[in-house]
């Protein structure tokens, strides 16, 4: 897997909302922007998955809205985006999913600072 494949930046989406719903705290927008080292993804690709698991019921706080000459909607998302129940379920049972977890826990250990 690579750092840009969809189930990892996907996991690293949902781990993330988790860990803030877990925690009482507000999503941090800056953290969850493309193209940085933590989702280094282009903007039409970050749309992509956030639209993907806002339609599939992943998580909420997010709106869609048309986007001028183009079939797909953008993405827009709220501080209050959390994961939803639904989310959860597949962040712990995908098993592509746990793959994408130990490929991020083996890049952490290959690269300080991941």
């Amino acid at each position: 897997m690579a750092k840009n494949d969809y189930f990892v930046i996907a996991y690293r989406i949902l781990a993330y909302l988790y860990a803030c719903l877990k925690s009482g705290e507000q999503v941090s927008l800056e953290y969850l922007t493309y193209n940085t080292d933590d989702f280094p993804i282009g903007k039409d690709y970050w749309h992509y998955i956030f639209r993907h698991l806002y339609e599939d019921g992943y998580i909420e706080g997010v709106s869609l809205f048309p986007i001028l000459g183009s079939d797909f909607k953008g993405v827009k998302l709220s501080p209050w985006a959390r994961i939803t129940p639904k989310g959860i379920e597949y962040l712990q049972d995908n098993s592509t999913f746990q793959k994408a977890k130990s490929f991020l826990k083996e890049l952490k250990e290959f690269i300080p600072g991941m």
